[in-house]
């Protein structure tokens, strides 16, 4: 915005982080000074082992939007043109001058919150039944009943990304390990006088 520049940020964030002083703060912010942004809330119905309706209370995390004064929109997170004609009308409308708008979208998280969650409190029944309604398997039914794109082009171009993604896999393991020192770079002003500081002593 400073910039003069019709660009625009989109965010995204989980349900839970709605509950957290930093969203309120952050979010608050953006909109007081009207800034070209998109919140794009993630309701997949935790908040890490916590159903969402046991840390928040209102019913629809788009309700929020009031509270800030902003616009809000919600949509069926597992239809994939439901998402992004919201999200383009967000975009388009903060361009505009329009300021933030905080979406939701809802969907479900069939995976652990990290590595190391075995999802030991998701109830199996409700997992399986998210799965029956994947965003890419639907959109997979639907470019084959609309006939947009053949099913040799979609497994060209996921054969085009899987190729990448080895190819991205392979140079990374490949890398050499980092100087220690990078570890201070996008964390400290001047990463330097902190090294020396820390050599010193």
């Amino acid at each position: 915005k400073m910039r003069r520049q019709a660009r625009v940020c989109l965010v995204y964030v989980g349900d839970g982080a709605t509950s957290t002083g930093t969203f309120h703060e952050g979010i608050n912010f953006a909109a007081v000074q009207k800034l070209p942004m998109v919140v794009i809330v993630e309701n997949n119905g935790w908040s890490y082992s916590t159903r969402t309706e046991r840390q928040t209370a209102v019913k629809q995390m788009v309700d929020k939007a009031k509270g800030y004064g902003i616009p809000g929109e919600r949509c069926d997170g597992n239809d994939v043109l439901a998402v992004y004609e919201m999200t383009r009308r967000a975009v388009e409308k903060a361009r505009a001058g329009g300021g933030v708008t905080l979406l939701e979208v809802v969907t479900y998280r069939r995976k652990g919150h990290a590595e190391h969650d075995a999802q030991g409190y998701q109830p199996k029944d409700e997992i399986a039944k998210w799965e029956a309604n994947d965003p890419i398997d639907r959109f997979d039914k639907q470019l084959d009943e609309t006939g947009w794109v053949s099913p040799e082009e979609r497994a060209e171009a996921r054969g085009r990304a899987e190729r990448l993604i080895e190819e991205v896999i392979a140079k990374s393991e490949n890398e050499p390990f980092p100087e220690a020192l990078t570890a201070l770079e996008d964390v400290y002003a001047d990463p330097g006088r902190i090294a020396a500081l820390w050599y010193k002593e």
